[in-house]
């Protein structure tokens, strides 16, 4: 063996079992056991928490970073596609390959192993941020595997030259498609046309969604209608959708079986969603965060996820999915020990189910990517946002986060 996690505890393991060992060879988990008896470098986890590295389903890494150059909100209003798009047209491949890189720094130091970033093409950014993508990927290789849904954000029906890039874009392998049909001038002809070009190059699909204040005119219908048109089940998710926040407790229930029945996906997005909703109102303000917690229990494969960083649609960010499960917890009042645990599992299980990974988890055979958190579970993972103390990347050492030490004096 190549190397041993010693004494680890697994979400989800009884409190009164013994921890346990996991021995990586050539990069994957070759063996889980009770004190193995085997010879290799060691890491003591001392019975904290190892979890399967955290998966980000939904960020941008093309244009994170950017708030200092972006114009500054007017009022209430974040204006937030319109400000990055007067600047998008000054982007470069070696301006977005840095910025991504930064962001992808944060990534991995707390723990991500996986991420799906969504990608903007539109004639007035070419294929720039793509390439700049790219490269970073290639760069972080070493740390984290990442996937590129490359998406219209400014309109596709309404913006011709755009869906041209798209198609480059699949051809370079882009290995899902996305949408954004609320800055389309027409709605149901860009989720049609997103549909078919997933179709015609074999892709998955990923949409931003029915963002709004009010749960008037939503998509989400077609997208369900769609997805069992073509038995894309399992194939389609869809970001945001913060109108769904909006209807009463029985809408709710009834939208989440129609998801589940249709094998379409939810991520939810809390600090882009809490900072942009409700923007029509100046007390008393809506959250506009969905129940992710809700609708995972009604059977639909949920994950919680970061979406930007640094740039107008969320000022802010340090690309902690702890920090996004403990937000939303806050958010929607989760306090129940079960709950707490799908939190966690939407940065994980659950999340891996949504970009269909078969290899992933901490058993037999998958990839030795694993985070050591200075914690005993789950639960306390997310309750008190504990840090990854180490990364694993295909068993190899990625990240190293010393515990605080605390010097009381004599």
């Amino acid at each position: 063996m190549d190397l041993i996690l010693r004494r680890a505890r697994l979400p989800g393991m009884d409190a009164a079992a013994p921890p346990l060992d996991i021995g990586v060879a050539d990069g994957r988990i070759a063996a889980i056991a009770p004190a193995l008896a085997a010879e290799a470098p060691e890491y003591d986890a001392a019975g904290r928490l190892v979890c399967a590295g955290f998966i980000e389903t939904h960020i941008h890494l093309d244009k994170s970073c950017i708030i200092d150059r972006c114009a500054p909100e007017q009022g209430r209003e974040a204006l937030a596609v319109r400000r990055v798009a007067a600047v998008k047209p000054g982007f470069t491949m070696e301006d977005v390959a840095a910025r991504a890189s930064r962001t992808l720094a944060k990534c991995v130091g707390h723990g991500t192993t996986r991420m799906r970033t969504h990608v903007e093409v539109d004639p007035g950014v070419g294929l720039r941020g793509f390439d700049g993508v790219l490269a970073a990927i290639e760069d972080w290789r070493w740390a984290i595997d990442v996937e590129v849904c490359v998406f219209p954000q400014e309109g596709l029906t309404n913006n011709p030259g755009t869906e041209e890039l798209m198609v480059a874009a699949l051809r370079r392998g882009a290995r899902v498609v996305g949408a954004a049909p609320g800055y389309d001038t027409d709605h149901a002809g860009q989720i049609r046309r997103v549909f078919a070009l997933a179709r015609e190059y074999d892709v998955d699909i990923d949409m931003h969604l029915d963002f709004g204040n009010t749960p008037d005119d939503m998509d989400i219908d077609l997208v369900c209608e769609l997805t069992e048109q073509f038995r894309l089940g399992g194939r389609v998710a869809v970001g945001h959708v913060t109108k769904l926040s909006t209807l009463p407790p029985a809408r709710l229930a009834a939208m989440g079986r129609r998801l589940a029945d249709a094998g379409v996906a939810v991520t939810v997005l809390p600090a882009t969603d809490l900072f942009l909703m409700g923007r029509d109102q100046d007390h008393n303000v809506r959250r506009g965060v969905v129940d992710a917690n809700l609708l995972d229990e009604l059977g639909v494969t949920c994950s919680i996820s970061t979406n930007n960083v640094l740039n107008p649609f969320t000022p802010f960010g340090d690309c902690s999915l702890l920090r996004m499960a403990n937000l939303h917890a806050n958010i929607l009042q989760v306090s129940s020990p079960a709950r707490l645990d799908a939190c966690f599992g939407m940065l994980t299980g659950r999340s891996a189910r949504l970009l269909n990974l078969a290899d992933y988890g901490v058993a037999v055979g998958n990839p030795a990517d694993l985070v050591v958190l200075d914690a005993t579970d789950a639960r306390q993972a997310v309750a008190e946002i504990t840090p990854p103390l180490a990364v694993f990347k295909r068993g190899r050492r990625s990240v190293t986060r010393a515990p605080v030490q605390l010097h009381r004096p004599h």
